[in-house]
C-alpha cells in the first residue's frame, strides 16, 4: 500500500491517536510536498466506530457523516468513508463510514490525484493515486469518472488552477468538468457554495485562470450568469492580486465591466461588502479623472460615505488604478494623495462650526461643507 515516495516530519505523539489508525490526509500533505507554509490538518481514521472516538473524547460535529473535533487540538478527524451517487447536484451522496471502509476507499472518493495523498504520522507517504507524481508533473488530474458526478469539484478544479500558477488541467478532466456542464450537474449548485469557491479563487495569486477555466468549461455563465469576462477583465484581476487587494476589491473588480456588478454578486450571495464596492467603484472611477478641484475632492468623498468609512473609500481608489481609468498618478502615490484630502476634511471640527448656527440644521450643513472646501483648498 505504501509506496517509495518522500517521507515527510513526523506528527508529535499524541496518546489519543495511539491506537488509532489515523492519517493527515488532502491539502496539508500536498501543500508540505509543494513545500508550502502547513495549514489546518485534516485527518482521516480507518476501522471505527462513532462510539469508539467518543469514548475517547472525541467531538461529533458532522451532519452527513461522522468528523469530529479533537478535544485539544481542534483539527478534524473523519471517519473513513465511501460515497454513492443518489441524486443530482453536490449532495445528492449517500455515505458509507463502516469498520471495513479503507484509507484506499477513502481516497479514492476524493476529486484530484494531488488531494488523495496520506501520510501517517511517523511521516510516511500513502499514496496509490500517484499524487505525488501528478505533483511533480505539475497536473491536476481527477481520479476516476466520478469527478463528474459532483458540481463542486469543477468549482474546486477552477479554484486550484488558480492558486497553483504552474499546474495545467489533464485534458481527460478538462472533459469530465465540461460534462458537468451539458449534463446539467452546475445547474444545482446553490449560491452560498459557488461564492465560496469563487471568493477563495479570487484571492489566489492568480485569479483570472479561475474564470479562464469556468469559461473553458462552458460553466461561467451557469455559475455567474451575466459576468462580463474577457481579457481587460483578466488584466484587473490580475493587477488587484499583484497589489495584493482586498477580496471587496477584487469582487468588484471582476463586476466592473459586466452590465449590473451588484445583481451578479447579489445572485451569488456574496457578502454586503462586497456589492458596494461594487456599486461604488463605477462611482470612483468616473471622478477620479476629472477631479481637479475642492469642490470635486469633497463631492467624491461624500458620495462614497468617505468620512464615515475611509478604509473602505481609500480601498477603492486603489482598486480604481486597476481599471482603465486614465490616472495620472502611479497608484502608492494616488492613495497617499487621497488619503491627506479626506484626513484634511476629517480635521475639521463640525461641532465647533455648529454651535455658530445653532437651530438652524440646514446652515449647519452648509457652513460645515464650506469649512471642509476651504481646508482642501487650503492644502
Amino acid at each position: 500500500m505504501e509506496n517509495a515516495v518522500p517521507r515527510l516530519p513526523v506528527v508529535a505523539f499524541d496518546p489519543l491517536i495511539g491506537d488509532l489508525q489515523a492519517y493527515v490526509v488532502g491539502g496539508a500533505v500536498r501543500d508540505a510536498l509543494l513545500g508550502l507554509p502547513p495549514g489546518d490538518r485534516d485527518w482521516v481514521v480507518v476501522g471505527a466506530t462513532p462510539e469508539q472516538m467518543m469514548h475517547k473524547g472525541f467531538i461529533p460535529v458532522g451532519d452527513d457523516f461522522p468528523v469530529f473535533l479533537h478535544p485539544e487540538t481542534k483539527e478534524e478527524y473523519a471517519l473513513a468513508r465511501t460515497e454513492r451517487k443518489s441524486g443530482r447536484g453536490y449532495k445528492g451522496f449517500t455515505f458509507y463510514t463502516g469498520q471495513d471502509v479503507t484509507l484506499e476507499d477513502d481516497l479514492g472518493r476524493r476529486d484530484l490525484t494531488i488531494n488523495a495523498i496520506a501520510q501517517t504520522p511517523d511521516g510516511q507517504l500513502v499514496d496509490p493515486l500517484n499524487g505525488s507524481a501528478d505533483i511533480q508533473r505539475r497536473v491536476l488530474r481527477h481520479i476516476g469518472e466520478a469527478f463528474c458526478e459532483d458540481p463542486v469539484r469543477l468549482l474546486r478544479l477552477a479554484r486550484f488552477a488558480a492558486r497553483f500558477t504552474h499546474f495545467s488541467i489533464a485534458p481527460e478532466t478538462l472533459t469530465l468538468a465540461r460534462r458537468l456542464v451539458t449534463e446539467g450537474e452546475v445547474d444545482v449548485l446553490v449560491p452560498e457554495r459557488v461564492w465560496r469557491e469563487v471568493s477563495r479563487g479570487l484571492m489566489s495569486d492568480a485569479p483570472y485562470r479561475m474564470f479562464d477555466v469556468l469559461a473553458e468549461t462552458g460553466a461561467l455563465q451557469r455559475v455567474m450568469s451575466g459576468l462580463v469576462f474577457d481579457g481587460v477583465t483578466r488584466r484587473r484581476l490580475q493587477c488587484a492580486a499583484q497589489h495584493h487587494l482586498s477580496l471587496p476589491s477584487r469582487a468588484a473588480l471582476m463586476c466592473f465591466s459586466s452590465g449590473r456588478p451588484e445583481a451578479i454578486l447579489l445572485s451569488v450571495k456574496a457578502p454586503s461588502q462586497c456589492v458596494d464596492y461594487a456599486r461604488l467603484l463605477p462611482v470612483v472611477c468616473s471622478s477620479l479623472g476629472i477631479a481637479q478641484t475642492a469642490d470635486d475632492y469633497l463631492t467624491l468623498i461624500e458620495r462614497c460615505d468617505g468620512l464615515r468609512k475611509p478604509e473602505r473609500f481609500l480601498d477603492l481608489i486603489e482598486a480604481a488604478c486597476c481599471t482603465d481609468t486614465p490616472l495620472s498618478d502611479a497608484q502608492a502615490d494616488l492613495r497617499r494623495s487621497w488619503e491627506a484630502r479626506l484626513n484634511c476634511v476629517r480635521a475639521v471640527n463640525g461641532g465647533l462650526v455648529a454651535r455658530q448656527y445653532q437651530g438652524q440644521p440646514q446652515a449647519i450643513k452648509e457652513a460645515v461643507r464650506q469649512a471642509r472646501l476651504e481646508a482642501l483648498a487650503g492644502m
